[in-house]
């Protein structure tokens, strides 16, 4: 894994996220080289090819002072803004251990009093490692993407990301811990249409992990995003590859929609959004008013 140490001229980004004002990504690149990743495209800020995508990490050493100082520039409306923390990038990667910038920078954060909410979205335990941080947060909540209860399926997807059942242990472990929590389905995946039991499985286990609620999202494949996940699947059987090739149809999206629409009833789950999101929609609907 190659890491390589940058500094950052500005760390509060405007989000076009729906649900986030503004993101903060203490680094760039990811180790845990997920297969279906849509934060690839970062490679060309750094110069990287997308096929890279997954062996190297560009650490911000200085985002919690560069964040220290843009919080002093903003107003008081402003502070009412919600901040996600990362969205290109998983703040509790194996960097971190070393660097600490998330946690400098949610201690940042602690120390401003901070009153809007402040977001957290990771696939690793170790944000478990911050609790003591988190509680003294005024308005923080922790994500865990989630997309099987499969510690196989989960490896070959999301290469060298925490083990899918660590990351249900862990909702529930910051859930008791007193921290507000949700999950993030997401990408869909595309072969639940045609076992939904697999999905019920899933929301069951977000269920047990008492999250306060959760986003589902359908996987985004863009050309770049299907360089890279096809390659994964070249080996697999051609029905494996027809099942993620049909993932681009609205029909496949409206079928996993009605499914989605059962589960959540049934396992008593709260969609925050309201519907199950899809990348193409949600970036023309947004980006207006962020300007």
């Amino acid at each position: 894994m190659q890491v390589k140490e940058i500094k950052a001229r500005t760390i509060l980004i405007r989000s076009r996220l729906p649900d986030a004002d503004y993101a903060i990504n203490p680094y760039i690149g990811c180790e845990f080289g997920c297969l279906y990743c849509y934060a690839s495209f970062m490679g060309r800020f750094v110069n990287e090819p997308i096929a890279n995508w997954g062996n190297y990490v560009y650490a911000k050493t200085n985002a919690p002072q560069v964040l220290r100082k843009e919080l002093k520039r903003l107003g008081s409306a402003q502070k009412e803004s919600t901040i996600f923390i990362s969205s290109v990038t998983d703040p509790y990667q194996g960097a971190e251990a070393k660097y600490k910038l998330t946690r400098g920078v949610l201690e940042v954060l602690a120390e401003d009093r901070y009153p809007g909410e402040v977001g957290i979205q990771t696939k690793s335990s170790m944000v478990l490692r911050d609790i003591g941080v988190l509680k003294q947060m005024r308005n923080v909540e922790v994500g865990m993407t989630v997309t099987t209860t499969d510690d196989a399926l989960g490896r070959f997807l999301e290469v060298r990301a925490t083990q899918s059942s660590v990351r249900f242990s862990t909702l529930r472990r910051l859930h008791d811990e007193g921290i507000r929590t949700y999950a993030f389905v997401g990408p869909l995946l595309p072969h639940f249409r045609y076992k939904p039991a697999l999905l019920d499985a899933l929301f069951g286990a977000l269920s047990e992990a008492k999250v306060s609620y959760i986003y589902v999202e359908h996987i985004n494949l863009k050309g770049y995003i299907r360089e890279r996940l096809f390659e994964g699947l070249k080996n697999e059987p051609e029905e494996v590859r027809n099942v993620y090739k049909e993932a681009r149809e609205q029909g496949h999206r409206e079928a996993l929609d009605k499914i989605v629409g059962e589960l959540i009833e049934k396992h008593g789950l709260h969609l925050r959004t309201g519907q199950v999101l899809y990348h193409d929609d949600y970036m023309k609907a947004w980006p207006k008013q962020l300007d």
